[in-house]
């Protein structure tokens, strides 16, 4: 399943998780897949896609990060699936 990871960098100060971030890596838990991730260009917020198949898994990832990061996790499906879903209801 993938999921929609919404960071919001508190203070909207990026440095301490980019620090963290280089010194000990993303510490994302076994059954967790790190797709992709975007960030805004005044650095205050984080988009990234996970794959698992429980979130469970996504929040012990978080709680490495909750000093640093008010999380938002969202499921999501891709385009394609949302498109199978909805062509037999047009």
């Amino acid at each position: 399943m993938l999921f929609m990871v919404i960071e919001r960098f508190r203070d909207g100060d990026a440095r301490p998780v980019y620090r963290r971030l280089r010194e000990s890596g993303r510490q994302i838990p076994d059954g967790v897949t790190y797709v992709g991730s975007w960030v805004e260009p005044d650095l205050t917020r984080c988009f990234q896609v996970m794959e698992c198949d429980d979130e469970k898994l996504l929040r012990q990832w978080t709680q490495a990060w909750d000093d640093l990061v008010d999380f938002e996790i969202l499921p999501v499906i891709t385009s394609a699936e949302a498109r199978a879903k909805i062509d037999p209801l047009l």
